[in-house]
């Protein structure tokens, strides 16, 4: 295992990433390494209990937080939410009698990526209620404003703020400390976290940069940790004789359910499927669990394997973060640690002609795609920034080339309605976007 500490610092170096951490639990004991600085700059050094802001890995908190409800039986995965939530009720539509907790932490709500914006004076939350993607069980589309409708439901069923409840229910219990980043918590956070990064690889300028996050998104992106708190969290999900921690805070069916994936929940190119605020990647016969997250400037990643025991946690404070976590997988290969992910391309020749039936824009609540030809390309703008170059493969699944680095990302697909055979939506980035009326006729 020492040789990854090598491998750490070689990759983090290559990729301008200031600080990391890499916590590897195996065989019932935690290897631990850290490289580099919190703050660019500074000589502050990554310690082990540096918090790095974590980005949506804090999902996997809240989803975790409300299990510990549902043990208790304060919550009913499969109630309506309505129940809990009367806004929910108020906003009316389909949204009101279907959508239960179940779709929230699945992400099979059928609501917008991100949480709406309200001119009107309206919630943010109601607002987002009003005009669905799909409906609640129809399919996979990742959203923020499930979570903070989870957020929602357990400041009403605990009388605590999101933040007040996590830290209590949860993390006390566990015995982890995390720092919160949104604004109405950045009053409670302990410790200071680390500096997020951006990275200009060109001119070799790496520039620290602060956390923007609502309120309303903390339960969705709102924590900041170490590798070895994510560690610990994930040691919930192992057997004693693998190193599982001894607690009540979750029985073991319920566990149990929050690792089952969702036949409803397809996250086409952003994992192999998705159970309750946990991604599953599938390698071969093994089925790891665990999340990505990505903060402003952060790029953190958390897998676990119930069967063999083995934990694998990083934390990166730079948005180079992902590359770095990709370059470490053949090490820790040699290591004994097979958690390599499938590439995401498409291996396929493109098809030719370029197929104009895909060309339009999509819209994602207030996020628009718009899918245009550019010479003899399809580029993806996204709010009208130009963003991507597609390639469309048989069954209309394209693969993503950034146009700003030529890095390759996770593959998409476009979807047709099963009434008319037209192409309605498209998913990318496990989101999915419905095409304007304009472009269907």
């Amino acid at each position: 295992m020492e040789h990854l500490y090598e491998a750490l610092e070689r990759s983090a170096r290559r990729n301008d990433v200031p600080g990391a951490q890499l916590v590897v639990w195996h065989g019932g004991e935690a290897h631990e390494f850290e490289f580099g600085e919190e703050r660019h700059g500074t000589g502050r050094a990554v310690r082990r209990d540096s918090k790095v802001p974590i980005g949506s890995i804090t999902k996997t908190f809240t989803a975790t937080l409300l299990m510990v409800l549902v043990s208790d039986g304060d919550v009913d995965l499969d109630e309506p939410v309505a129940e809990y939530l009367p806004e929910v009720r108020q906003a009316g539509g389909p949204a009101a009698e279907l959508l239960t907790a179940r779709h929230l932490l699945s992400h099979t709500g059928g609501l917008h990526s991100e949480v709406a914006s309200a001119p009107d004076g309206r919630s943010p939350l109601a607002a987002s209620l009003l005009d669905l993607l799909q409906l609640p069980g129809a399919g996979f589309s990742y959203s923020n404003t499930g979570y903070a409708l989870i957020g929602s439901l357990v400041e009403v069923v605990t009388g605590m703020t999101w933040a007040e409840a996590v830290r209590t229910i949860l993390l006390k219990p566990l015995d982890i400390t995390c720092g919160f980043t949104a604004d109405h918590t950045s009053a409670h956070t302990e410790p200071p976290t680390a500096s997020g990064h951006t990275v200009n690889h060109a001119l070799r300028l790496v520039r620290p940069v602060e956390q923007e996050l609502l309120s309303v998104e903390a339960p969705a992106g709102g924590l900041a940790a170490s590798a070895a708190d994510l560690v610990e969290l994930a040691r919930m999900h192992l057997r004693p004789e693998h190193g599982g921690l001894d607690h009540d805070l979750v029985t073991a069916e319920h566990l149990a359910e929050m690792r089952r994936p969702l036949p409803a929940a397809e996250p086409f190119g952003l994992a192999d499927g998705w159970a309750l605020g946990l991604a599953v990647f599938r390698n071969g016969g093994t089925c790891w669990l665990g999340h990505d997250g990505t903060a402003d400037g952060t790029s953190c990643h958390l897998r676990f394997d119930p069967e063999s025991g083995t934990v694998v946690a990083l934390t990166a404070n730079s948005v180079t973060g992902s590359a770095l976590w990709r370059e470490l997988l053949p090490d820790l290969r040699s290591a004994g640690i097979d958690v390599d992910e499938r590439v995401a391309t498409v291996d396929e020749t493109p098809r030719r002609p370029i197929p104009r039936d895909c060309t339009g824009t999509y819209v994602n609540g207030d996020t628009a795609y718009a899918v245009v030809e550019r010479g003899d390309e399809l580029h993806l703008v996204v709010d009208d920034e130009p963003a991507a170059r597609l390639a469309v493969h048989e069954g209309f699944v394209f693969s993503v080339t950034d146009l700003a680095n030529g890095a390759t990302g996770h593959p998409g697909r476009f979807l047709r309605d099963p009434r008319s055979g037209r192409i309605d939506r498209i998913q990318i980035g496990g989101r999915v976007a419905g095409r304007l009326l304009r472009d269907v006729a």
